[in-house]
């Protein structure tokens, strides 16, 4: 199964980026394989709208089945919901946190954005 994790830069050592459509990036993690892969979200960075959505997609082509993330909003995690992926909120941490928080269950499935569009 491969998570994607929101990253300020291609390492699992990376604080996570707590924006989801105006991540720099996303940490693509193969937990079968323990191996990753870095997907720059540069092309939403400066949107006026609609950076969600178009993440949404870009994680959904990668294959990842979850999103790791510190806050989203309300197109986005519809977006991510359509596309069949599950998303989970968290606070302040490095990637590989994150990936071993999801490892071990320590995470809770998001069941709605927690912030307003264009926050």
């Amino acid at each position: 199964m491969k998570i994607a994790i929101t990253a300020q830069s291609n390492s699992l050592d990376a604080p996570m980026d707590s924006r989801f459509g105006r991540a720099q990036g996303f940490i693509v993690y193969d937990l079968d394989k323990d191996e990753f892969e870095y997907v720059s979200n540069d092309q939403n960075l400066n949107l006026p709208q609609g950076a969600g959505i178009q993440a949404a997609q870009n994680v959904a082509q990668t294959g990842a089945k979850a999103v790791i993330t510190g806050h989203v909003g309300p197109k986005a995690f519809l977006a991510l919901e359509k596309g069949g992926i599950d998303l989970y909120l968290v606070g302040s941490k490095t990637v590989a946190q994150a990936i071993d928080d999801f490892r071990n269950g320590r995470l809770n499935k998001a069941e709605e954005a927690d912030k307003p569009g264009h926050w």
